[in-house]
């Protein structure tokens, strides 16, 4: 396994992506290890990798997002978040969190949030006099709430590999994104006291019901995914193909941004996103399957139980390794990395398996935000064209507040149970 390590680490420092530093490192391991019989075998692992039918909700929920995305609905929800936050000081700030948290319901993803609403709110964080790291660090960090509220792309693929229910999932995370704005709203808040950020402009009170009426038909598309699985309208990948169309006719007859090229952009954007993630996926198959074949589970398992059998322990421990995990990996490649370890150590934390869903997805997408290789504290470099190391220093106290949150999903079950709890059911 130090072969393959070694093979897998050379090929992420002389910059070959994930994927395929995951398939050459795999291939050197049956080179040395003289199995290059097992080859043969490769091709089934990473078609049976992703031949799951859950996962075609993926592209479907990316397109939805690329579609609301290209309707150029980011300054919408920014406008009306705007409206909601009023004239506070350091409101910009807030405008910057909220509208992450909003813009979660449509894109889902971590870097989708930091590149559309980095775009729109790091030029104007700045311009109101805000330090630009620090605008870029608050949208870096605001950006892992999407991965936690539907349509949520790393739940979905916990959810495919573990056969839990997506939508009790996808309800087991807003609680949990709640309280992450919640904690970082009231850090912009402490912040704007300390250093007397500005006040923004007021929404006049002649567009706010116009606004809000723009604004509301977009936003109600979580309600829809959710409320349509949960209710058994519709299955998940139902869901996800009439998010999609919920999206164009929003974008073509309710906003009518959306023309002809835009939907195509849409539609390219979506096989090139939705190709990487399934090659991740399937590549990642076959690191699995060599997992397997050096019984690596079941002694990082025995490990652990030699330095403690208290489950509390046991969690602490585990989100210490995923942590490091995620410093290096791409959250979806290492979800399908750590699940065959997972689900050894899983049966010893005395935890509900969507609890642990929620926390094992939070963790890895921490390391989103997290130096050397969180993607989108690059996103939000480039942005606001400020270094990674001032950005990087910037968001050190955000970290600690998803930390924090982290720790209240792992160690307070009714945070992330409640809702799935209080509308019942296994769909």
């Amino acid at each position: 396994m130090t072969v393959y390590l070694a093979a897998f680490v050379l090929g992420l420092v002389i910059g070959v992506p994930v994927a395929f530093s995951l398939g050459l490192a795999s291939v050197v391991y049956l080179l040395v290890n003289d199995q290059w019989q097992l080859m043969i075998g490769f091709p089934q692992k990473m078609i049976a990798g992703i031949d799951n039918f859950v996962l075609l909700t993926i592209p479907f929920f990316i397109l939805a997002g690329n579609l609301m995305n290209s309707a150029d609905l980011t300054r919408l929800i920014v406008r009306f978040a705007q409206m909601l936050v009023g004239r506070v000081r350091g409101g910009l700030a807030v405008v910057n969190v909220l509208s992450s948290m909003l813009f979660s319901g449509v894109s889902g993803t971590a870097t989708a949030d930091a590149s559309a609403i980095g775009s729109v709110m790091i030029p104007a964080m700045r311009r109101d006099g805000y330090r630009a790291e620090y605008a870029a660090a608050l949208t870096a960090a605001s950006s892992i709430l999407g991965p936690l509220v539907p349509p949520s792309l790393a739940l979905i693929l916990y959810g495919a590999l573990t056969s839990t229910s997506i939508s009790s999932l996808f309800l087991a995370g807003i609680f949990p994104a709640f309280a992450l704005c919640a904690f970082l709203i009231a850090y912009t808040l402490w912040r704007a006291r300390v250093e007397d950020h500005p006040l923004p402009e007021p929404i006049a009170p002649s567009e706010r019901l116009g606004l809000t009426i723009r604004a509301l038909p977009a936003l109600f598309l979580p309600v829809i995914i959710v409320g349509g699985i949960r209710s058994g309208v519709f299955t998940p990948t139902e869901a996800a193909a009439i998010a999609a169309l919920y999206a164009l006719i929003l974008g073509v007859f309710l906003y009518r941004t959306l023309n002809g090229a835009r939907v195509a952009r849409a539609f390219y954007d979506t096989a090139t996103m939705t190709a990487g993630v399934l090659l991740i996926v399937a590549v990642a198959s076959m690191t699995s399957f060599i997992l397997g074949i050096e019984n690596i589970p079941r002694a990082v398992a025995a490990q652990m139980l030699q330095f403690s059998d208290q489950p509390l322990v046991l969690i602490l421990l585990l989100n210490f390794v995923l942590i490091i995990i995620g410093l290096f990996l791409e959250p979806l490649a290492a979800l399908v990395l750590a699940m065959p370890i997972l689900n050894e150590i899983f049966p010893l934390l005395d935890i509900d398996p969507v609890q642990f869903g929620v926390m094992v997805v939070l963790n890895l997408m921490i390391g989103m935000i997290t130096p050397p290789v969180g993607l989108c504290l690059f996103i939000v470099s480039a942005i606001s064209k400020e270094p990674l190391e001032k950005v990087a220093l910037a968001i050190l106290p955000m970290i600690g507040v998803s930390l924090l949150v982290l720790l209240l999903v792992a160690f307070v079950p009714a945070l992330t149970l409640t809702l799935p709890n209080l509308l019942g059911g296994q769909p």
